[in-house]
């Protein structure tokens, strides 16, 4: 048996009325890649921050390589041997790389008061080359790299010698193909050693393949656990899935229909569009028509899903609705699109607000036609949205930051679906999604299409663009390099050929 590092026993967690975990019992040991799994709102943040640190227990105790353990930041966590990598961005803007790996140590580079900025540079380097990230630079501000390396720079920043178990919660969400291989590395070669990783993750396959122990939670309770043999059992993900919602949801994710018909008309347009990347771009998007834009990272597509919105500077070219230049974001509004960003925190809701508010936000001009906005008009639109989408919250006053990562992104649809857009822009829609919120996404997409909106659907999943556009175009180099028709026959690997 191999030693326990972890041991968590009955801990219990609540929010006011809401109770997010109830008498959980886990351990983690050495060597183990601990998967955690369960629809959002289940408890397997909740659990984890509470033992990185982040947060207290309402009840229960826990134990660190035998020793009751209650971390009072997770400063404190991460020195003692526990690491987290948060799902959303959590690096320190206006700063460069290096004093991001070294926040709080600042004391290692300093001397009569005065920090060795090129000591703590070079330090930096060598820090990310051992990890395989010599493209990103110590002195370089942070801003300067785009979400994925920002992720990774979180990662080495959070794996230290001292790192006895790293908890992985949703990182691979925010990155590549490329960056899944460098954390997955560092994974196995900590388990190797006789550290442990929790990995949290909603993608079933990514869960099958990684890890050595799964344990799934159902509303704030351990419905099972399993080990490598069981997990890996024939029909065992139609186990776990009816672990995790209670009820067998079926195969069925993605459109059943392979019809990739929409109107004539083209609603949104890309006209040899050239940017100081992008090269003569074009594209054109029917209404009622899903359009995927896929690649791997750095390949443009997400700087196209933010031009089609109005963001970004254009050298030449244009970007057309039903013929009319978009000029700005208010324009693209103004016109009826709607943009869901992959840098959901940051740029897709209002964290530090109410739900109400951010679903009526794009909405407030056509609720005040009459100069007066009615609250009650405010509070019927958002709670149409709330029962629409099952937003899991005691209400439209719920601020957002105290929603799982589903709700946010359920959110995030809800306020576009309010204002009528009749465009829009979907890029990662389902990261960071558990798989009955993905199924239930994956059907309004389908019905928006139905309706007659044209969608352009950015995604860095093969898998979601091949069971959910009509076209797929693939982007390399900041180019369109391939066009796929929907068909049954297509698989990823007639794609991947044209990614790399």
């Amino acid at each position: 048996m191999a030693e326990i590092l972890l041991e968590i026993k009955k801990m219990s967690k609540s929010f006011g009325p809401i109770v997010a975990l109830k008498d959980v019992d886990l351990t983690v040991s050495r060597g183990e890649i601990h998967g955690l799994i369960g629809e959002n709102g289940s408890g397997k943040s909740t659990i984890t921050s509470i033992a990185a640190g982040m947060q207290a227990a309402t009840a229960g105790e826990m134990f660190f390589k035998g020793q009751p353990w209650k971390p009072d930041s997770m400063v404190h966590a991460q020195a003692k041997g526990i690491s987290m990598i948060l799902q959303e961005a959590n690096t320190i803007p206006n700063c460069t790389v290096a004093e991001n790996l070294f926040a709080g140590q600042e004391d290692r580079f300093s001397r009569f008061g005065l920090v060795n900025k090129r000591e703590m540079n070079r330090e930096a380097d060598a820090l990310l080359a051992k990890f395989g990230l010599e493209h990103i630079h110590g002195k370089d501000v942070i801003n300067k790299y785009g979400f994925e390396d920002r992720k990774l720079v979180e990662i080495a920043r959070a794996v230290t010698d001292e790192t006895e178990i790293l908890v992985v919660d949703e990182t691979t969400t925010a990155l590549s193909f490329e960056g899944r291989e460098i954390l997955y590395r560092i994974m196995h070669e900590m388990a190797e050693k006789g550290k442990a990783i929790i990995f949290i993750s909603h993608d079933m396959d990514e869960i099958l393949e990684q890890c050595t122990v799964l344990t799934v939670l159902r509303d704030g309770e351990i419905r099972g656990t399993l080990n490598r043999e069981q997990m890996t059992a024939p029909g065992a993900v139609s186990e776990i899935r009816k672990l995790m919602v209670g009820r067998d949801i079926g195969d069925k994710f993605y459109r059943s229909d392979y019809d990739p018909s929409c109107s004539g008309e083209v609603v949104l347009s890309f006209e040899h569009v050239s940017t100081a990347q992008i090269k003569d771009f074009n594209l054109e998007i029917h209404a009622g028509e899903i359009v995927g834009l896929g690649g791997l990272s750095g390949c443009g597509m997400h700087e196209i899903g933010r031009l089609a919105f109005g963001i970004g500077d254009i050298d030449s070219g244009h970007v057309r609705l039903r013929g009319e230049d978009i000029k700005d974001s208010v324009d693209a509004v103004g016109k009826g699109i709607g943009y869901i960003s992959k840098n959901r925190d940051q740029e897709a809701v209002i964290l530090e607000g109410p739900i109400g508010v951010n679903i009526v936000q794009p909405s407030l001009r056509d609720l005040g036609k009459n100069i007066v906005i009615r609250p009650s008009e405010e509070k019927k639109m958002s709670r149409e949205q709330i029962d629409l989408l099952a937003i899991k919250c005691t209400g439209e006053n719920q601020w957002v930051n105290t929603l799982s990562g589903g709700n946010k992104q359920k959110v995030s649809f809800a306020k576009w679906i309010a204002k009528g857009s009749n465009v829009v822009i979907m890029d990662c829609p389902t990261r960071g999604v558990d798989i009955g919120v993905k199924q239930a996404m994956y059907q309004l997409i389908t019905d928006m299409k139905h309706e007659g909106k044209a969608i352009l659907m950015i995604s860095e999943e093969l898998a979601e663009l091949i069971g959910m556009a009509d076209r797929m175009i693939i982007m390399k180099d900041f180019r369109a390099v391939k066009e796929f028709t929907r068909s049954p026959e297509l698989s990823e690997t007639d794609i991947i050929e044209y990614m790399i």
